[in-house]
């Protein structure tokens, strides 16, 4: 239980949430929506779902905590187009996330450096935009922390 309010209180949980969301969100517009090729799959869609799901939310705590970490190192500051920054952090991972599934022939598109490509730029584009989702979602716990005091003083 006291792992569960270190969550709250370290503003972890919140950005957490609402970036494994909106990757997800995002995923299944490009995949099921505009692309259709979730119509591809060679599994059940309940599980893809499911698995995908559970994989958001591993990459979304992996990236509040790498973006928390590069907060405690001051490597990225509040000061200066924090979200912004936040967004670059995602980006990479997002590189990092399209070679855990070139490496694990995962990937919807087909062969080709063509299809390499634009996987690559829409995992950096998904998971950047899952870093701006973690650094608006610590702006706002922490805008929402400081209102909270002001009304208590």
């Amino acid at each position: 239980m006291e792992w569960l309010m270190l969550l709250f209180k370290r503003r972890i949980l919140f950005p957490w949430l609402l970036s494994a969301v909106v990757m997800f969100v995002i995923s299944y517009v490009w995949h099921g929506i505009t692309l259709t090729d979730i119509s591809d799959l060679r599994m059940e869609l309940w599980l893809y779902l499911l698995l995908s799901g559970l994989a958001y939310l591993v990459i979304g705590l992996l990236l509040t905590l790498a973006v928390h970490f590069l907060l405690a190192r001051e490597w990225i500051i509040m000061k200066n187009a924090f979200p912004m920054k936040s967004m670059l952090t995602g980006a990479g991972a997002g590189v990092i996330v399209y070679l855990v599934i070139l490496a694990s022939g995962l990937s919807f598109a087909s062969q080709g450096i063509q299809h390499a490509v634009v996987d690559l730029l829409w995992q950096m584009v998904e998971q950047g935009m899952g870093g701006l989702m973690v650094g608006l979602g610590i702006v706002y716990d922490l805008h929402r922390n400081f209102m909270e005091a002001e009304r208590a003083q």
